[in-house]
């Protein structure tokens, strides 16, 4: 399928009740058609992966667009450069969190965590925590050793109060601590020092991944994976 025609299919999907819909949950709805994600991983089902129409797909500006785009490039292909371009263009968290996947898969993935942590626009700063949480989650050669540094990252962003930040922080800690049993206790660790901070992000972020990562279930997840 050629760009036109998925744009035209994007379109024929459109749903503008949905688009204003998706505001209530902190999506944008700049160029939103209303798809929902459902539907464009069926689309991206159909479709081959390819770089070039990934690369046309991005720069429409329309918002399922890039997500799809995100889903049908291909990671070996994609450059350090073409991600700095579309990290500017970042501008809802599920344009973000879809887009981690992607770029979790490429060889720069620990470089961009580094500098983009250190980025102040939100979105930015939430891809990188996006990505610690996706590479806990899934990346199966990364060592125990290997996560100290993205500990030390999230510790720093601990105390950033705005919602799309301080949830993907959140979310980076209690990943890592659900991969394994020595994770798990180093995350708790890790969660009572942030907890110690004068911040209500702070606080917010401990307590809540604390509940879950102490909690009976995790416990015997992380066990089980000893």
């Amino acid at each position: 399928m050629q760009y036109e025609e998925i744009i035209a299919r994007l379109n024929a999907e459109a749903n503008p009740a949905n688009a204003a819909g998706m505001a209530r949950y902190g999506i944008s709805t700049a160029n939103t058609l209303g798809i929902s994600i459902y539907t464009l991983r069926k689309i991206a089902k159909e479709l081959e992966k390819d770089h070039e129409v990934a690369l046309k797909l991005w720069d429409s500006g329309i918002h399922e667009a890039r997500i799809l785009a995100s889903f049908i490039e291909e990671p070996e292909k994609v450059t350090g450069a073409q991600m700095e371009r579309w990290v500017k263009d970042f501008d809802s968290w599920d344009v973000v969190d879809q887009a981690s996947a992607l770029i979790s898969k490429t060889p720069f993935v620990l470089e961009k965590i580094s500098a983009w942590a250190g980025r102040d626009e939100v979105f930015v700063k939430r891809a990188a925590f996006s990505l610690i949480a996706e590479l806990a989650w899934y990346e199966k050669e990364m060592s125990d050793g290997d996560f100290e540094p993205l500990l030390e990252l999230i510790k720093k962003a601990a105390t950033d109060d705005r919602n799309f930040v301080k949830k993907a922080v959140n979310w980076a800690l209690r990943n890592i601590g659900k991969r394994n049993k020595a994770l798990n206790r180093r995350a708790i660790e890790v969660a009572r020092e942030i907890q110690k901070m004068d911040s209500k992000a702070a606080h917010w972020i401990a307590t809540d991944a604390l509940r879950e990562l102490t909690s009976d279930k995790v416990q015997e997840r992380v066990t089980k994976k000893s």
